[in-house]
């Protein structure tokens, strides 16, 4: 049983997937572990540092995975030590060839190089799912490109937009958390195979062969030097998790409140058995909108730890490491459940395209009046027509009264134009600019980056 809501019966699903819980588990770990310990057991056989044939009993004890992780962890708690006991079980395994486990590295090798592989395995959910989720925006902004609504700035009504350029500008962003994703596996996904401070001396001379070798064995890159002492690596990765959540943590806050019973412009799926209160049993809660903006100050705060991480002093130190221990599970367990529940918010999403037109009538015409002050302009030039428009739409608020009435009692604007004229302004779907135009560019771009089919479906 667990005591964190990462593993807690009844809470962990809200807070992670099972499918990357698995990838920083206690077994993932040791596995990961091991897999680096036999990929440098086999590249020292390759260049006769070990015995090949200690090198192949090695990794054959590795693979056939005969470890107890209850028991690897009592011996842990025993010697105070994070990897010793990993490295006594393998050690066992090999038998004769146990002699040869571990050869040159120090733990620190072993451990960042294990994490880099459970890392890049939840790098590969992390990209999967952004890349299902331009798919389903661009179909959910294709779906409402001409949706009108009223756009809002400052938490109050500014002029129309449509509802799909509103999610067109989260595809956008999603677009760029793509090419990030793509454009950092270079420098990210890198091992270490150096010992002690970094200087290969406990290898000898083929050192850096050893290093070369064994990272080509796990799939990882090579680095240029040591990297125990700069961890900006995981901050790379890090940063575009931090974006990424804080993408996800807005459109969920924003669906949360366009929700709110006053506007109710979206709803969240309702599902027959779904419970909002334990006393009113009337609420319909926005419960998938709260759970998905409530992990991004998580994922922020393990995102700062992963900073803090960098701190290390000298050629390497624990009190800065261990963060990491901490951080890199949480945060990518958090962006999991994060990135699932936008598929399945959107998957089931009311866009109440009734209310939304309702919505814009709230303010009685007040909503397009940039759009008069710019017709008004054509004849007493815009500063102007601001201060004649101005006038008016304060009158209109104070006086509670309809936006055309008070244009068509003012002298200046009766003479010139009539109330045909102003009905014709005040129609708030003639008055998106190139909104929905926007929807198709944005669309254009990630199709000719090969992020989108030419059919949105």
């Amino acid at each position: 049983m667990g005591s964190h809501v990462i593993d807690l019966v009844m809470l962990r699903n809200n807070f992670g997937t099972e499918e990357m819980r698995k990838l920083w588990d206690d077994e993932a770990r040791i596995t990961a572990q091991l897999k680096a310990e036999a990929a440098l057991a086999k590249a020292e056989g390759d260049l006769g540092i070990i015995p090949r044939e200690a090198a192949e009993e090695i990794v054959l004890a590795v693979e056939k995975g005969n470890f107890d992780v209850g028991e690897i962890a009592k011996q842990s708690a025993d010697s105070k030590h994070s990897l010793i006991a990993t490295i006594r079980a393998l050690q066992k395994e090999a038998g004769e060839s146990g002699e040869y486990v571990h050869y040159g590295a120090t733990t620190q090798d072993i451990v960042d190089t294990g994490n880099m592989l459970m890392l890049k395995d939840s790098y590969d959910l992390v990209y999967r799912d952004v890349c299902e989720i331009i798919r389903i925006l661009a179909k959910t902004a294709k779906e409402y490109q001409y949706v009108t609504m009223a756009g809002r700035t400052h938490a109050t009504q500014a002029l129309p937009i449509t509802f799909g350029y509103k999610v067109a500008v989260w595809l956008d962003e999603f677009g760029r958390h793509r090419e990030r994703l793509e454009e950092c596996t270079k420098r990210v996904f890198v091992g270490s195979m150096s010992g002690a401070v970094g200087t290969y001396a406990s290898f000898g001379p083929l050192g850096i062969e050893i290093e070369k070798r064994t990272m080509e064995y796990l799939g990882l890159e090579t680095p240029n030097i040591c990297w125990m002492a700069a961890r900006d690596r995981f901050a790379e990765y890090a940063s575009i998790i931090a974006s990424i959540s804080a993408s996800l943590g807005k459109i969920g806050n924003e669906f949360y409140n366009l929700m709110r019973t006053e506007i109710n412009e979206i709803e969240e799926q309702f599902t027959p058995g779904k419970i909002g209160s334990s006393t009113m049993p009337h609420k319909r809660n926005p419960a998938a909108f709260e759970g998905l903006a409530s992990l991004t100050p998580a994922v922020l705060e393990s995102v700062s730890l992963i900073y803090r991480s960098a701190h290390m002093e000298h050629e390497r130190d624990a009190m800065s490491w261990r963060l990491e221990w901490i951080a890199l599970p949480e945060m990518n367990i958090y962006i999991a459940y994060q990135l699932a529940s936008l598929k399945s918010i959107i998957a089931g999403i009311k866009v109440n395209k009734e209310r939304m037109y309702e919505n814009m009538k709230l303010q009685k015409g007040l909503l397009l009046s940039e759009k008069v002050m710019f017709e008004v302009g054509k004849i007493f030039g815009k500063q102007t027509a601001h201060e004649i428009i101005y006038e008016i739409a304060m009158k209109t608020f104070e006086d509670e009264r309809s936006f055309a009435d008070e244009l068509m009692e003012n002298e200046v604007i009766a003479a010139h134009f009539d109330r045909n004229q102003v009905d014709e302004w005040l129609r708030p779907e003639k008055y998106t600019g190139l909104a929905a135009e926007k929807v198709d560019e944005v669309i254009l771009a990630l199709v000719q980056k090969g992020y989108l089919s030419d059919k949105i479906s």
